[in-house]
């Protein structure tokens, strides 16, 4: 029997050169994530995690892996730049650690953040847990994380961001990913370890940006730690080119009485999926987010958010909007799950989302899986329109039709950034979430 072809984007990642770092056990960790790649190929839609996001288009492309120009390509840094974040910052062009973009000159004591690829040339040992933890979820038969185990194998740089015990960072810490035009199509892929220490608290603000040109593929995986009483405000800011699929995977693991807030805009990209993770291990740790996503043109976004309550008095809220027009596409998975013993938890998802045309889509999903007791858990989502009535009532005001549509949309999706603490930086995105809006 013939083998099937592959597809040419799996043999385009699976041509490009394996980092080598000449640490034995991340080259081997390298090694087996490429073979488990390999093996398994690209999720298709009877995988469910993968069921309303569709590779077909994306599979019969070839990426060229990195960018040899990378650490040259002028960006324009006001492309990055935000009202009420003046802080440590790094910048990553194609995958490339950008000195020249970056401020990390002075650090506030107890704040480290560099390179993954700096790291690596000192003592790697406190990075082994992340970086060889395998990338296989099951069987490695199952398709569902091959871009996870592609950026196991491949991303050379990446973040290491680590906070001390006690030190609360006063400043927001901004981590800048650009895809800068190139000449070709362009794949790669980074890799973060962050690391909050007990008690110390960290506001980060994490920004995807490109520009136009030839398409590009590109993966984050992101592992964050949040010790016993830390606390993290984390919020996440996505305005790629509408040629870029960017696929990323972001593993929160909460302590005792640890806190972290994550407030997310997904507004770019032709193909954006984030898988985001969050374990709450320690009694007492609470997880909250605030989402929005709104695809257009033929866009398609898809969020896959999976809580996992695992001790006593655990919280955790989620609060995501979702607005597509044209023939957009957006998913929307909010999973839930409070495993045995870990009573006392509360849970609430709520996914309310807008279509604003006929030919626009969005799939959502809520999942509640209980397995404890005395829990308080609720979980609802909707599709629909905008209201009638209220449109009415505002063009009898005298308010256009156009223009009563973008306000009660824009309406719609402020209310998730309502407690987001930056008030110069909610204004930003604000105005960002009414220049996506049509006829805006």
């Amino acid at each position: 029997m013939s083998q099937p072809v592959p597809l040419p984007l799996v043999e385009s990642l699976l041509d490009a050169p394996l980092p080598a770092s000449g640490i034995a056990w991340l080259d081997a960790a390298r090694q087996q994530n490429r073979e488990a790649f390999a093996a398994a190929g690209l999720p298709d839609t009877r995988v469910e995690a993968w069921k309303y996001t569709a590779l077909r288009a994306l599979g019969q492309r070839r990426f060229t892996h990195g960018d040899a120009a990378a650490a040259t390509r002028t960006v324009d840094a006001s492309t990055f730049a935000l009202p009420g974040v003046d802080g440590p910052r790094l910048v990553f062009v194609n995958g490339v650690f950008r000195a020249d973009l970056s401020a990390v000159d002075t650090l506030p004591a107890g704040l480290t953040l560099q390179p993954l690829s700096h790291a690596l040339r000192g003592d790697a040992e406190p990075l082994r847990f992340a970086l060889s933890r395998p990338a296989l979820i099951g069987d490695v038969r199952e398709a569902g994380d091959a871009f996870a185990r592609v950026n196991a194998a491949s991303a050379a740089d990446g973040v290491v961001l680590r906070v001390a015990a006690n030190v609360k960072v006063a400043a927001p810490v901004q981590l800048v990913f650009v895809g800068a035009a190139a000449d070709i199509e362009l794949a790669w892929h980074l890799r973060n370890v962050i690391e909050l220490g007990e008690a110390a608290e960290l506001s980060l603000i994490e920004q995807h940006v490109s520009g136009d040109g030839p398409a590009q593929l590109a993966t984050l995986v992101s592992d964050i730690d949040v010790r016993e009483g830390a606390r993290l405000h984390h919020t996440v800011l996505q305005n790629v080119a509408v040629d870029t699929s960017l696929i990323r995977r972001s593993s929160v693991r909460l302590h005792a009485r640890a806190h972290a807030m994550l407030h997310v805009l997904e507004l770019g990209g032709a193909l954006v999926r984030h898988d985001l993770r969050a374990e709450l291990i320690g009694d007492g740790a609470r997880f909250d987010t605030r989402g929005v996503f709104m695809p257009r043109g033929r866009q398609h976004i898809d969020t896959q958010l999976a809580i996992r309550h695992q001790a006593l008095n655990t919280a955790s809220t989620s609060n995501w909007r979702g607005v597509a027009n044209d023939r957009a596409r957006g998913v929307f998975r909010g999973a839930i799950m409070v495993a045995p013993g870990a009573d006392g938890s509360d849970a609430s998802l709520g996914n309310k989302n807008l279509l604003l045309s006929p030919g626009a889509e969005i799939d959502t999903k809520p999942e509640l899986e209980i397995h404890a007791d005395e829990v308080k858990a609720a979980h609802g989502a909707t599709v629909g329109q905008l209201d009638e009535r209220s449109l009415f009532y505002l063009r009898s005001r005298g308010i256009p039709l156009a223009e009563a549509r973008a306000l009660l949309t824009a309406a719609f999706c402020r209310a998730v950034l309502d407690d987001l603490p930056n008030e110069a930086l909610r204004e930003h995105l604000s105005v960002m979430l009414v220049a996506q809006l049509p006829n805006a």
